[in-house]
């Protein structure tokens, strides 16, 4: 097997997306519905009417974009036999995409992932107060000089490497004032551009602790089931099947660091030449070349998108 199927995170919400599939297959319908009631509330209005301040809000855009992911996949199963177990070697996740991934491999249930994701955003929302975090983009620069920029900004407060994304893109996160010397600083060292986010709260840092203590919790009431494919976490880098390892995991993502440039590099060592990504929008296609060159950036966003990935896949 040499496909991987991964899924985004945090950024790429937009009105209207998932529609197209809501208004043309019943399985994504029934995926939109079950996250509704499972929330209690109708999110799939949101998404597909807005507005957008209220879409872009942590607490609905986490579920919302795994709501979508997951009715694009069934209706890849539905409408062309591709699933997981049968056409994927690995799944993998950016931040909030990992609990895409373990949705779609079924370690996780539809139901539990929107009210853990629910979660999840309130908790990393409430971790920090208005104006006291932010994250920064540092492109040109590598994982270890980012790195590097990030300690030597923190000057006591917290400056953590938040994201390696590849293809020389490193987000840091923390305390603002240490954000901003980092972004300063990474111009001194030899970065393209060093550019300031317009993000809600500094993800994937020391400071989202108190969110790290809520998901312990809560990732403690749900089961977990080992996934069909192995999952390619955002912790490790590495597979993974064990679902107490995976409940351990997910905790410590929501402070660790997003190592989506090895996870990439991992899978492509084991093999994988297509990565195929399901979600809303492009945002880890682009990625791919970036890291693993000989392999193929694939994505279904928009329902045509169905019927070609059927004949990119020979199934």
């Amino acid at each position: 097997m040499t496909v991987a199927f991964t899924f985004p995170g945090q950024g790429s919400q937009a009105v209207g997306m998932g529609k197209g599939f809501a208004d043309n297959f019943a399985p994504a319908r029934a995926v939109f519905a079950e996250v509704d009631d499972a929330l209690s509330q109708k999110l799939s209005a949101l998404m597909f009417e807005g507005p957008q301040d209220q879409l872009t809000l942590t607490a609905n855009a986490q579920p919302a974009l795994m709501a979508v992911s997951l009715a694009i996949l069934r209706v890849l199963e539905s409408e062309a036999g591709i699933t997981p177990a049968k056409n994927a070697r690995f799944v993998a996740g950016h931040s909030l995409g990992e609990y895409s991934a373990l949705a779609a491999a079924g370690s996780l249930s539809i139901a539990d992932t929107a009210g853990l994701l629910r979660i999840r955003g309130n908790a990393m929302q409430a971790a920090v107060g208005p104006g006291v975090g932010a994250m920064a983009a540092l492109l040109g620069l590598d994982f270890d000089a980012a790195a590097a920029v990030a300690q030597e900004a923190a000057q006591g407060e917290i400056c953590q490497a938040a994201n390696d994304n590849g293809g020389g893109q490193v987000v840091v996160s923390g305390s603002k004032a240490a954000v901003e010397r980092a972004v300063e600083l990474a111009k001194t060292k030899g970065a393209k551009r060093a550019v300031m986010l317009s993000v809600s709260a500094p993800f994937h840092c020391a400071l989202m602790q108190p969110a790290a203590d809520a998901m312990a919790e809560a990732l403690s009431k749900v089961n977990i089931n080992a996934p069909v494919v192995p999952l390619v976490g955002n912790v490790t880098a590495a597979a993974g099947s064990d679902p107490e390892a995976i409940r351990r995991n997910l905790v410590t993502q929501v402070t660790g660091i997003v190592r989506w440039r090895e996870s990439i590099a991992y899978m492509a060592a084991q093999g994988i030449t297509k990565f195929v990504e399901i979600g809303s929008v492009k945002v880890l296609t682009g990625l791919v070349k970036r890291i693993a060159a000989e392999a193929e950036g694939l994505s279904v966003c928009q329902p045509d998108d169905v019927t070609n990935l059927r004949a990119q896949l020979g199934v």
